[in-house]
């Protein structure tokens, strides 16, 4: 890794405790100076560029590997929603958080399926945005509880893409976050046979992180953004 890599990698030092670093990209400024005061207020965060466009948060996205990109979804110079799986390819180490006033859950199925791990509402960013982002640097899911709660009231849009029964249920666990042998102890099933089944599901979806399979997860209404072991 070269030097301004190392710089600009996922996390820096500061003391002994760990900061995680920060693209923020909304076309506001206004909106922006107020966000990153918000961010900036925590001790372990860093945010270390702004970007007023999408082709300046790609940019800044390779070149800073910040561990978290705040993106809102209405930005100048393209599609957010197509530009979040390109940003995932070229960045995997980077989580991407949703900043968006849109409110309907088709919008936020669309962001999580195409690889964004939080989606936030601009008019809850104060009490919402930071704890999102936290969750993401440690590759945790979060979706506004609001939104959530419409996802989970729909009926899942579709069949499961020809998952079986048992896989549909060793996926909501694995959303969950239960390990193979927490699951095996649920389903009463062979530690070997929850790996079989999550090697199936992960094959079918063509998806390869559990943060992948949450958002599917989300999508499809098989959990809550609030549900927990």
């Amino acid at each position: 890794m070269s030097r301004s890599e190392g710089i600009a990698h996922v996390t820096a030092q500061q003391g002994s405790e760990a900061v995680t670093t920060i693209v923020l990209a909304d076309d506001h400024a206004v909106v922006r100076s107020g966000l990153r005061m918000l961010l900036d207020n925590e001790p372990d965060f860093e945010v270390v560029a702004e970007a007023g466009d999408l082709e300046s948060a790609q940019r800044y996205v390779r070149g800073h590997h910040p561990r978290v990109l705040v993106l809102d979804l209405n930005m100048p110079g393209g599609s957010s929603l197509e530009a979040i799986p390109h940003i995932r390819e070229q960045a995997p180490d980077t989580q991407i958080v949703v900043l968006t006033m849109q409110q309907e859950p088709a919008f936020a199925r669309r962001a999580l399926g195409a690889g964004a791990i939080g989606y936030v509402l601009k008019e809850a960013a104060d009490d919402e945005l930071v704890e999102a982002v936290r969750r993401a640097s440690a590759g945790e899911s979060y979706l506004n509880p609001r939104l959530g709660a419409r996802l989970a009231s729909e009926p899942p849009p579709g069949p499961p893409d020809d998952l079986s029964a048992r896989e549909v249920d060793v996926l909501r666990l694995i959303a969950l976050g239960y390990t193979n042998a927490e699951i095996a102890d649920q389903l009463y099933l062979s530690v070997r046979t929850v790996e079989t089944h999550r090697a199936h599901i992960q094959q079918k979806l063509s998806l390869s992180t559990r943060a992948e399979l949450v958002g599917y997860a989300l999508r499809r209404g098989l959990i809550n953004s609030d549900d927990g072991k």
